[in-house]
């Protein structure tokens, strides 16, 4: 049997709904960690990443063959959090997981680089909460998921040059942001 994204969808679509799983299974965790990322908050991100899932499945008759469904899939889930941004306007505050690492980070004075590290690991996702959300989405696609700036541009719907300037604006934006904040 081939497991390939698109003989999943064709079964699928076929009536075979069960296969969805598989999909879910492959693609669930880079989902939550981009609605993590745009939302800063695990509880929120776990249910934005049940809404991307079935909105893909309701939606999937419109997948177009051929084309990458991780893309697909990442432009329903970055639509959603657009909504979700607009809808909550969330507050930028550190969630229990953040505060119960830096808790831990304080005890590992064995490793004073590892500290070091994930303070600043710290000091990067709080500065990318205050970018707006254009930025946010190119900077987590481009260098969190490492994507090329052709499906960066795909994925939010841009112009290639578009996304270019998104990821170099977001670039220049959270230098600023960070210098702002004594950080460099």
């Amino acid at each position: 049997m081939n497991d390939s994204d698109e003989s999943i969808i064709d079964e699928v679509l076929q009536g075979n709904t069960e296969q969805f799983a598989l999909l879910i299974k492959r693609y669930e965790k880079p989902i939550f960690n981009l609605m993590y990322r745009l939302s800063g908050s695990t509880e929120d991100a776990a249910d934005l990443t049940q809404e991307t899932f079935l909105r893909a499945y309701d939606k999937l008759e419109q997948f177009r063959p051929g084309a990458r469904f991780f893309s697909w899939l990442y432009t329903i889930g970055i639509n959603l959090s657009r909504d979700w941004q607009r809808k909550y306007k969330p507050t930028q505050d550190l969630d229990e997981t953040v505060l119960n690492q830096r808790a831990q980070s304080e005890y590992d004075n064995d490793r004073p680089d590892l500290l070091e590290l994930k303070q600043d690991v710290e000091i990067l996702h709080q500065c990318l909460t205050e970018l707006p959300l254009d930025y946010r989405e190119a900077l987590i696609l481009r260098f969190q998921r490492e994507l090329q700036l052709k499906e960066v541009a795909e994925i939010l719907n841009i112009s290639l040059s578009g996304a270019k300037m998104r990821v170099r604006r977001g670039l220049e934006k959270l230098r600023v942001i960070m210098l702002e904040k004594g950080h460099e």
